[in-house]
Parts: structure tokens; sequence; C-alpha cells
């Protein structure tokens, strides 16, 4: 398994979970633009280098890309705005949204040991 395969497998347990939420707005793997495959393989090599980190220290990594490539807060995620519900910090998060980093978390270290 490569981190591509790992990143494909969190974003399609985070996409699952949406669903359940009522968002169906994620994309399959397949058809995600590659700005959204690009964050969620970024997200697996952090965790994959910092197995500490907590889903919080996930969350900061992902405001982090999100600010540096021009996103910022609105009320609803349009990626043609660069604007996203989630960007605020983690401790600002309603509980179904910070269950996401838990569970990309969760997928990322339960896959590491079949990186070839």
């Amino acid at each position: 398994m490569q981190i591509e395969q790992i990143a494909e497998v969190c974003h399609e347990t985070n996409r699952a979970y949406c669903a359940t939420l009522g968002d169906n707005t994620q994309p399959p793997w397949a058809e995600a633009p590659e700005w959204q495959r690009t964050s969620a393989v970024n997200g697996v090599r952090f965790h994959l280098d910092n197995p500490e980190a907590g889903p919080s220290h996930s969350h900061d990594e992902w405001l982090k890309e999100k600010q540096a490539t021009g996103w910022k807060y609105g009320p609803v995620k349009d990626a043609e705005k660069k604007e996203h519900p989630c960007f605020v910090p983690y401790d600002e998060l309603p509980a179904e949204q910070k269950a996401k980093d838990a569970l990309f978390i969760g997928v990322a270290h339960a896959l590491r040991g079949l990186l070839e």
C-alpha cells in the first residue's frame, strides 16, 4: 500500500461519514479535485511522521494548508470562493466535525503497517 492509497481510504471514510450527516458534497476519490486529494495525502504524511499528533493537531495542519492556499471562513463550503465553515480553531468545531479528524487519524494509523 502507498501513502496515496491510505489517503484514498481516509477520504472515502470521511465521505461516508459526511453522508451520514446529510452532507453529500464530498465527491468520490476518483472525482475529487486535485487540491482535495493533495490535502488528504498531506494529512496522511503528517500523521505518519507525527504518530503522537491528535485530532486538534490534524485540524491545525489542515488550517495551515488552507490558509496558505487562500482559503478563509465561510458559512458554506465553496471551493470556488475558497470558503469553508470549518475554518475556525479546533475548539470551536462542533463535535461531529471533530469526529472527522479522529476518523482520519484512526484510518491512517490502522493502515500504516501496510505501507510498502
